[in-house]
């Protein structure tokens, strides 16, 4: 038990696991307390780049997947 608590690579992983579960708070956090054109500009800005990534990704998915229509 003693060498996996003192396991680096253990407290790593759980800090970047509760980094995953914050961050997305303290952002919904921030635009909450921007004023009051600033957090819907920024709601849309977020909602935009979500589209924009989704879209990427599904891009890159269909080019992957006709290449390998091609061999």
């Amino acid at each position: 038990m003693l060498k996996i608590v003192f396991n680096k690579w253990v407290w790593i992983l759980i800090t970047l696991l509760i980094t995953v579960c914050v961050l997305p708070l303290l952002i919904i956090w921030l635009i909450l307390f921007l004023p009051s054109p600033y957090n819907a500009i920024a709601t849309i800005s977020i909602i935009i780049s979500w589209g924009l990534v989704a879209g990427y990704k599904e891009w890159i998915l269909f080019k992957k997947e006709e290449e390998l229509k091609k061999k």
